[in-house]
């Protein structure tokens, strides 16, 4: 197997094949096909044998036309190898392996590099874990597709959003979360901390990678704060997050301390000149 100059490996022809944009699997052509057409699916996994197969089927399905880049970290559980199977399998799905786990805010900044470079034209990141359920994805991208948004967060917070199977402490560290980051840094989505997004190309590309922090809790934060600072129109689409089927969670308290110390420091570069300026929309 070999990785050409973007660092995608091709693991179906064994050889260079630099990624290209929706080549939908074979089949009769029908308005299904098209659905999707243009996005990218970034799906970072570490750990998540058990879980990826099932998702990167739900995700095609969902969206016939789209390119799937699974992220993986070295997973010792072998995840990166079944990633390249199923790419052997549907030219569809695309591996990009990494080195070492390096946290999720790399992971996601890797895969964006590559669909950008790619000409992806819509941009969607979501967890492989199955808290983010794949029949949304057309919701999700709609709006992007139709020119209403730059940005749109599938939000657990939002009229119509719900939470199901966390305890009261993983609820309370999650909206506590979204909430201090609104206020603080004066945004409007209600949902700063979810992972399932939507992004216009441009606007994705717009935003300079340098310097974002790497934790996933954080990094959505900032993500949204940058984009928003941009001028990026940023909707929400509710959504019904369920916990994770198998495995167990990645966050841990270090994570949230972090996230809350980055957005006073976001706040405080801000406040000195030093940071994304412009009124929030």
């Amino acid at each position: 197997m070999t990785a050409g100059a973007d660092g995608v490996e091709d693991a179906a022809a064994g050889a260079v094949s630099p990624p290209s944009v929706a080549r939908p699997a074979g089949g009769p052509p029908s308005a299904r096909a098209a659905v999707g057409t243009g996005t990218w699916v970034v799906l970072p996994t570490y750990d998540e044998a058990e879980n990826l197969e099932g998702i990167a089927t739900a995700i095609l399905d969902t969206l016939p036309g789209a390119t799937l880049l699974v992220v993986d970290d070295s997973s010792p559980d072998g995840t990166g190898d079944l990633a390249d199977v199923l790419a052997a399998r549907d030219p569809r799905v695309r591996v990009r392996h990494r080195p070492a786990k390096a946290g999720l805010g790399r992971a996601y900044l890797d895969g964006f590099t590559v669909a950008l470079a790619s000409g992806a034209a819509v941009v969607v990141q979501m967890d492989a874990d199955w808290s983010h359920d794949p029949g949304i994805l057309p919701s999700l991208i709609e709006p992007v597709e139709r020119g209403d948004a730059d940005l749109v967060i599938g939000s657990r917070y939002t009229e119509g959003g719900a939470v199901r199977d966390w305890g009261v402490g993983r609820r309370l560290i999650s909206r506590g979360g979204s909430v201090f980051a609104r206020i603080v840094l004066g945004l409007r989505p209600h949902d700063l901390t979810g992972g399932f997004k939507a992004w216009r190309a441009n606007t994705l590309a717009g935003i300079p990678f340098d310097g974002i922090a790497a934790g996933g809790y954080v990094f959505q934060i900032e993500m949204t704060y940058r984009a928003s600072r941009l001028g990026a129109r940023v909707h929400e689409v509710p959504i019904t997050f369920t916990d994770r089927r198998v495995g167990r969670s990645k966050m841990s308290r270090r994570i949230v301390v972090e996230a809350l110390l980055v957005v006073l420091a976001l706040k405080w570069a801000e406040l000195r000149g030093r940071g994304p300026l412009g009124a929030p929309r």
